[in-house]
């Protein structure tokens, strides 16, 4: 059974840093991109940044291009986003996710929270 968990949010002052963390279990992570996805209140959910299962290539939102790295552990079955010079318009739920086949599966988020 696929499963995601994220981690890592918190309430942080602007041009803070968080790291958020996403746990896989269920499938074998190297195979499989994962992205990151956020989610304001009264917004929809948007793409965040996203890493391939192969060849670890990036992608990343305009909004967060040279602020966020996303970075994968194989090992670990672990994807990791690294947020820095976090903004007031970052605030929102973050979560992972994985396409597999034709089912995609979500994290329950972690809430990222940034004050001005």
């Amino acid at each position: 059974q696929v499963q995601l968990v994220e981690s890592g949010g918190g309430l942080v002052q602007q041009g803070g840093s968080l790291r958020l963390s996403c746990a896989a279990s269920g499938f074998t992570l190297d195979y499989y991109a994962i992205g990151w996805f956020r989610q304001a209140p009264g917004k929809e959910r948007e793409g965040v940044s996203c890493i391939s299962g192969v060849d670890r290539s990036t992608n990343y939102a305009d909004s967060v291009k040279g602020r966020f790295t996303i970075s994968r552990d194989n090992a670990k079955n672990t994807v990791n986003l690294e947020m820095n010079n976090l903004k007031p318009e970052d605030t929102a739920i973050y979560y992972c996710s994985v396409l597999i086949v034709t089912r995609r599966s979500w994290g329950q988020g972690t809430q990222v929270t940034v004050s001005s």
